[in-house]
């Protein structure tokens, strides 16, 4: 089999590509006009890195079995239309993922916050107990190679669902592909604004996911969520519905806050309904650390703690500036969060991180007007942050230079350093900055 992918770049995409690659009898060969580490370095670790950067249509060919299209194409790309013209195949990433994967029992973690650990605790779980699983999820997580795997053997599919777009060619959510056996929503929390205009929108296609439950399947949902609680209402009669609040046990945990509590208590009844025993789950998520950048402690001294995390929507950003103030309430929260996604960076979007940063004792805010013209936003101002999220601890920055000496002028004695960012913060290496900043 002979498998091309268009954008192979991304942090899904060259995850399957490796995938992929790694069956028998499969070549995959991939193209892209930019790679950036740590693909750039797995896809040539792989043997799978492309010669030159750019779209190269001569090299789609009739011979080529099917074309795996990522959400970073165009619709005009070169490569996309010669192999539109040649008849090929074309899949999306996650048409692809449930192709591979339609004979198994598929459970799939949606929502708009949790999904990325509630994911890893799962695979966590399975793998200790020796439960063979097939998977994709959002973050590295210690313990397993890459972030997808696709076998002959398994017999279970774990998947996290994201309700951005499919593809190009394809503007549906991603998870409406996977027609889970078990479906989990952590809760719905108003994000992609840019896709979503409204928030009923946002939720109805959290609805029409519940809609592709396979028959007879079962819909655990968080019920702390009236949005939740009315799509189970409305979920089909042959249609199992389980609610959950947060673990509440008395085993010891490595994860903290009210969100993993939750995440967990999830995670257990996705294992269960697939026939782990609870006691069982239990045991083994007391070693779970957590995903790679999902409150992931980065150092550590006496006095003070460091962590870094993906936390870039409101629901996120509140969830863990409030588990860390819980978790650490003998010390000050030092906060920082970048805006760096098409949502956060929208004027119209703004108002929804109102008293998102409110528990954090200092509150640093960063974005960079370059990135809100290069996704053509109409500009925003650091007056217009500020006011949006509407508490006097904010402090706006447009220059990461400035952002980081104002974190170094800060006292970190009996503190906690809180670093939230879906980007990078225009090239700041968070944990060698965390360490300087602690003296770690």
């Amino acid at each position: 089999m002979r498998i091309h992918f268009i954008a192979i770049g991304g942090a899904a995409m060259h995850n399957l590509a490796m995938a992929v690659a790694a069956k028998k009898g499969y070549i995959v060969t991939g193209s892209d006009d930019e790679i950036f580490d740590p693909a750039r370095t797995h896809l040539m670790e792989a043997g799978l890195l492309p010669e030159k950067a750019g779209w190269f249509p001569e090299k789609i060919t009739p011979d080529i079995d099917a074309i795996i299209l990522g959400m970073h194409a165009r619709e005009d790309n070169p490569e996309l239309m010669r192999a539109r013209e040649l008849g090929l195949k074309i899949y999306s990433f996650p048409e692809y993922l449930y192709e591979q994967t339609k004979d198994k029992i598929r459970i799939v973690i949606g929502g708009s916050h949790g999904k990325t650990t509630t994911t890893s605790m799962i695979l966590y779980v399975l793998q200790h107990l020796g439960i063979e699983a097939d998977y994709m999820v959002g973050a590295q997580i210690e313990g397993f190679e890459r972030m997808v795997r696709l076998s002959d053997t398994a017999k279970y599919a774990v998947f996290e669902g994201d309700e951005y777009l499919t593809s190009p060619l394809d503007l549906r959510s991603k998870f409406l592909w996977y027609h889970p056996h078990v479906a989990i929503l952590t809760g719905i929390a108003w994000d992609h604004i840019n896709v979503f205009p409204t928030f009923d929108s946002y939720v109805d296609t959290f609805r029409q996911f519940v809609r592709t439950i396979e028959p007879n399947g079962t819909f655990i949902y968080y019920e702390g969520d009236e949005n939740l609680r009315a799509i189970a209402i409305d979920a089909r009669h042959d249609i199992t519905c389980v609610p959950y609040h947060e673990y509440e046990g008395k085993v010891p945990m490595q994860v903290f806050g009210r969100h993993n509590m939750q995440n967990l208590q999830a995670a257990m009844l996705a294992c269960h309904s697939i026939g782990v025993n609870p006691d069982d789950f239990y045991r083994e998520i007391a070693g779970f650390s957590g995903a790679s950048n999902r409150l992931e402690k980065i150092c550590e001294t006496e006095k003070a703690v460091a962590y870094k995390d993906f936390a870039h929507s409101p629901s996120k950003l509140r969830a863990t500036i409030n588990a860390v103030k819980e978790h650490h309430n003998d010390k000050r929260v030092i906060a920082c969060m970048e805006l760096h996604t098409f949502s956060s960076l929208m004027s119209e979007f703004l108002p929804q991180y109102k008293g998102c940063m409110s528990e954090a004792d200092v509150a640093f805010v960063y974005f960079n007007p370059h990135v809100v013209e290069h996704k053509r936003l109409t500009p925003i101002s650091p007056e217009e942050v500020k006011e949006a999220f509407g508490t006097k601890n904010v402090e706006v920055f447009t220059d990461s230079r400035q952002m980081a000496e104002a974190l170094m002028g800060l006292d970190y004695s009996n503190a906690v350093l809180l670093m939230m960012s879906s980007g990078t913060f225009d090239g700041i290496d968070v944990p060698s900055f965390a360490k300087q900043l602690l003296h770690a």
